[in-house]
């Protein structure tokens, strides 16, 4: 009889079967493949990949020689520009920590991230260093700056971004992570109460992540995609990395400004972009789209709630592929995506809003994606009503909130990282987002989703914006109350026409009893602020 193969017995793990997984190995092998492409468009300014890697070794080392060693932390503060882009590469070359600031964030916000995460340097956007030095002032700190922009900085307390690479050596360092479980990145939440939370996460998960999205995207060596989400937004959802593991070429835009996208979209040919539901909806009701019409196809990965159906319309008119994804700082940027099937192509228009509006199924290297009991983590039935919540698991989850185990402990409780958002599993097993856990609002028993009421709301001709929160309601407990905006020079209609439009198109209990007209308020990276909505419904008299 034959005896059963050990395959532990004399088969090691050495250096030269094994290498720890981190997105830093993208820049070398695309600047190997594609020397004199152009990696890098910024304004006037192209840089081919051959020059993209030298000036990420370059700044990796300039870090090294200032004093930043393995697991401490550098801070950008920025637009979407090549630096930015650049400090994806030469910080974690080092197995340093990048922490990319939200620019929208006031001084006492940035204060606390620096504090937190002990930023060792700070490089900062020409535009934004009077936020950073109120911010390092208000924390008390004492950290070295290096200003980003066009021409030197004549400040003698701060170095010049392009003459700190300069003292770099454009071989690099000479280091390498060890341990792919090593921290690449610490993003902060937008915090609705209290501090924010340190997202930390992975050089593994990263890479896996990147290439991921490059998949789902449909990102090849010939996309050229334009930088509309931030970069300090889940690292641009991990597309800071997968772009570059295709050989693709980044398109750098400094802010969000309709009549600009489409002059780079046409100049470049621009093939990707992503975007938060926000930017779509300025975009579809931007006057400039009018009679535009991309013919090479455009595809844009939106996030977030689903684009109301009137800006998936205007988007696809405009030649415009929206592909709806669903995803979060924690688990490293997208992690559920609407695989779109070509028997769907034949279905008329609001068939095929309604199913791209879903969020899908698991990237394909994340592990696993379920909607369950929040207490037991036991999975609902796939029947398209019963609400869980959507619960991941994979090596693109985070390794856990910075000094915070209790948070940590929390989040992954059950085995599973648990993302607060609910949802269904339809019978063909996609999943769609029904709401947030806090904004499920419950009158007389029933539960109403203010997600299904806001589609209605965007879907009337006068409405900009619709953001429905539970008001309290002495009879039912609560009742939804709708916050709306108007389109520009549209007629906007007044209550009772909005009531008896949603009589029409939604069962009577789901009606809002409330509607509040005027600007929504917004997060720093352009999501409505429901907290602060419904504190103000409270407050209604």
């Amino acid at each position: 009889m034959s005896k059963k193969a050990s395959y532990r017995q004399d088969l090691d793990q050495n250096s030269a079967n094994y290498v720890p997984l981190s997105p830093v190995s993208f820049l070398a092998r695309s600047a190997r493949a594609f020397p004199e492409k152009i990696a890098v468009v910024d304004g006037d300014r192209r840089f081919t990949y051959r020059e993209f890697q030298q000036r990420c070794l370059r700044l990796a080392s300039a870090l090294e020689r200032s004093g930043v060693q393995e697991g401490d932390t550098v801070a950008v503060l920025a637009p979407n520009v090549t630096a930015l882009l650049e400090a994806h590469y030469g910080v974690p070359m080092l197995g340093a920590v990048l922490n990319a600031l939200n620019t929208r964030l006031d001084a006492a916000s940035i204060a606390f991230c620096l504090g937190h995460g002990e930023a060792k340097i700070v490089l900062v956007d020409a535009e934004f260093v009077g936020l950073i030095d109120a911010a390092l002032a208000a924390a008390g700190l004492s950290i070295p700056v290096v200003v980003i922009a066009l021409e030197p900085t004549s400040s003698a307390s701060q170095a010049d971004y392009e003459a700190f690479l300069m003292t770099g050596d454009p071989a690099g360092p000479r280091t390498q992570i060890a341990d792919e479980w090593t921290a690449i990145t610490l993003g902060y939440t937008s915090g609705t109460t209290g501090d924010p939370k340190g997202v930390v996460c992975h050089h593994r998960g990263a890479y896996l992540n990147a290439l991921g999205n490059a998949l789902a995207a449909r990102l090849e060596p010939e996309a050229v995609y334009l930088w509309t989400l931030p970069m300090f937004h889940c690292n641009g959802w991990s597309h800071t990395w997968a772009v570059t593991a295709v050989g693709g070429t980044h398109v750098c835009l400094r802010k969000v400004e309709p009549v600009r996208i489409f002059e780079l979209i046409e100049r470049e040919k621009v093939t990707h972009m992503s975007a938060a539901p926000v930017v779509l909806n300025m975009l579809a009701h931007a006057p400039e789209i009018a009679g535009l019409r991309f013919d090479w196809g455009i595809n844009i990965l939106t996030g977030g709630s689903a684009p109301p159906t009137a800006v998936m319309t205007a988007m696809e008119g405009a030649g415009f592929n929206v592909m709806h994804i669903y995803g979060l700082t924690e688990s490293t940027g997208p992690s559920l995506i609407c695989e779109w099937h070509q028997d769907w192509n034949g279905l008329p228009l609001q068939a095929r809003m309604q199913l791209n509006a879903r969020q899908g199924v698991n990237l394909v290297t994340l592990e696993d994606a379920m909607v369950a009991d929040p207490d037991s983590c036991s999975e609902v039935p796939s029947d398209g009503a019963t609400m869980g919540e959507i619960m991941l698991r994979g090596s693109t989850i985070m390794m856990g909130y910075l000094k915070n185990p209790s948070a940590s402990a929390k989040a992954f409780a059950g085995g599973w990282f648990h993302t607060g958002d609910l949802a269904v599993r339809h019978p063909d097993g996609y999943i769609e987002i029904k709401d947030r856990a806090k904004d499920v609002i419950i009158s007389g028993g029933e539960n109403i989703s203010s997600v299904e009421i806001e589609e209605i709301l965007y879907r009337h001709p006068a409405i900009l914006e619709a953001a429905v929160v539970s008001r309290p309601d002495p009879k039912w407990g609560e009742h939804p109350c709708a916050f709306v905006s108007f389109k520009e020079g549209a007629t906007p209609p007044g209550s009772e026409e909005l009531t008896e439009y949603c009589r029409a198109n939604l069962a009577r209990f789901k009606v809002p009893k409330t509607f509040v007209f005027g600007t929504l308020p917004k997060t720093s990276t352009g999501k409505i602020q429901k907290f602060l909505l419904r504190r103000q419904a409270q407050a209604l008299t």
